[in-house]
């Protein structure tokens, strides 16, 4: 793998990058990515802070993230993209332009649907107001797509890892199964066999993945609000790109992030011991992220690292060996010796 431009800030595991993701993925080398995460600006008629794509333009400007996508990709390797709906200007009608997207990495770029999945976010607020609150003719928007692809039909994937709580009549089934269970074939044509009782540690998820999005006392927003940091409008929350990089790699593997923003995925990578990398164009977004793998800091330190991040390529070092010792920050004695999360 070979970036030549020094990154924004720098982690044990990752570097975050300020810049086009194009220009970044043209320099990675072919095969050598276990998963690329990433959320883009969604076709919403209402323009964004942080840039969105007209719907009659999304399929062709999507379409060379994905090409590039393919190539670093590992044969073993997989790309979840998530994607929220949009309805039609002026209409009550759906557009298709999500799954125009799911059909062009496929057909035209060679990429496998390994699954389907849908990301519900029970905190999300009613939307489209026109259709939803005002005329009430449809129902709240609560869903995002979340297409898996691979780039063959073997992607590495271990649903073991991401394992859901019994129910609790499964609970009881386990605990006495002579009882509560007898294997037999059901009418469906499904035969269950005496194995259908072992308690294997927890259920098979499904792809309905349930996940409010409700951080707002997490240290980073905590953070940007009492330093007047600019916050990344839409967020999503650790426990999605979590599930995927657990089911979907092993530690030492890597994870890209091509649009970033506050570099949640990259924050979770990091926990689960992933190598990460994170491209944005929004040097101020990619900025205060950095407040997602500090722990506890104070409001000044804080501050100063902020201070220190004015270039796109700062080359700040998060590393357990040099972050917050004197010679980062000057000699000054009352600087904390943080280590990052």
């Amino acid at each position: 793998m070979s970036i030549k431009d020094l990154p924004l800030y720098k982690t044990d595991l990752g570097q975050a990058y300020v810049g086009d993701a194009l220009h970044y993925l043209a320099e990675v080398e072919d095969s050598t990515i276990d998963l690329v995460m990433t959320s883009p600006p969604f076709a919403l008629r209402r323009q964004k802070a942080y840039g969105n794509v007209e719907e009659s333009e999304y399929v062709n400007w999507i379409r060379p993230f994905g090409k590039e996508i393919f190539r670093v990709l590992k044969d073993s390797g997989s790309f979840v993209l998530d994607l929220g709906g949009a309805y039609k200007s002026g209409k009550p009608s759906r557009s298709l332009y999500n799954f125009r997207v799911l059909m062009c990495l496929c057909d035209d770029i060679g990429f496998q649907l390994a699954e389907d999945f849908y990301w519900f976010n029970p905190a999300k607020l009613p939307s489209p107001i026109e259709w939803v609150n005002k005329r009430k003719i449809r129902a709240k928007d609560a869903v995002n797509t979340v297409w898996w692809f691979s780039k063959t039909e073997w992607p590495k994937a271990d649903v073991r890892n991401v394992l859901v709580p019994y129910s609790d009549r499964m609970k009881k089934l386990i605990s006495d199964p002579e009882n509560f269970y007898s294997p037999q074939k059901r009418p469906s044509g499904h035969d269950i066999g005496a194995n259908f009782g072992k308690d294997n540690g927890g259920a098979i998820p499904s792809n309905l993945l349930s996940i409010p999005n409700t951080d707002s006392n997490s240290c980073y927003l905590r953070l940007c609000k009492e330093l007047g940091l600019e916050r990344h409008p839409a967020r999503f929350p650790e426990d999605l790109p979590m599930f995927f990089i657990k089911m979907l790699t092993d530690p030492g593997d890597t994870v890209i992030d091509i649009f970033a923003g506050s570099n949640t995925t990259g924050s979770v990578a990091e926990k689960l011991g992933r190598n990460w990398i994170a491209f944005d164009t929004s040097h101020e977004y990619l900025k205060t992220s950095i407040l997602r793998f500090l722990e506890n800091p104070s409001v000044k330190d804080v501050s100063r690292i902020i201070d220190l991040l004015k270039t796109p390529q700062a080359n700040l070092s998060l590393t357990e060996t040099n972050f917050f010792t004197k010679r980062l920050f000057d000699g000054d004695d009352t600087v904390s010796n943080y280590k990052i999360k």
